[in-house]
């Protein structure tokens, strides 16, 4: 996708998204055959529900139906949600995920599997779950540290709302 195109619907789709009170995650345009395919992948604190990105799709295409952004060649529409396994890059992603299990690759000291306890401007408050019996250890990891970081799947995981209860 070319800058030029990539700013222009950017510049058309963020005011959709922020209406609906969502944060614009990615816009990616490949190729599937012949047609095209525009993918849009929106997040909130609250996560995303299904009405709500059939909502934005209808919004999208209309207001990409009034434009020339995607030219002339036909292309399919995808509005979505990131999904358990995006990357975590932004400060917001991190705050989304406190609570949750994260492995972490750091620049210097490998991969670390940890619960997000907090987040602030410059790094992640952890707990390193024990090993063998052990009891978790807390540790401090900064921002500049993580060379890459995901959520990392829990099929037990307590719900925050079972554990209010």
């Amino acid at each position: 996708m070319s800058t030029t195109q990539s700013e222009r619907l950017r510049g058309l789709l963020e005011p959709l998204v922020a209406a609906k009170d969502l944060d614009l995650e990615e816009i990616d345009v490949s190729r599937a055959g012949r047609r095209g395919v525009l993918r849009v992948v929106v997040d909130s604190d609250e996560g995303v529900e299904l009405d709500t990105c059939a909502e934005l799709s209808r919004a999208i295409s209309e207001k990409l139906d009034a434009s020339d952004v995607m030219g002339e060649d036909e292309y399919v529409l995808e509005v979505s949600s990131p999904g358990a396994d995006r990357p975590l890059s932004e400060h917001r992603h991190y705050v989304r995920a406190t609570g949750r299990l994260a492995k972490l690759t750091l620049h210097e000291d490998g991969e670390l599997i940890a619960r997000i306890l907090g987040v602030d401007d410059e790094g992640l408050d952890l707990e390193v779950p024990g090993v063998k019996g052990r009891k978790p250890t807390a540790r401090r990891v900064t921002f500049a540290e993580i060379a890459k970081a995901r959520v990392e799947l829990e099929f037990n995981r307590k719900d925050k709302k079972e554990e209010e209860a």
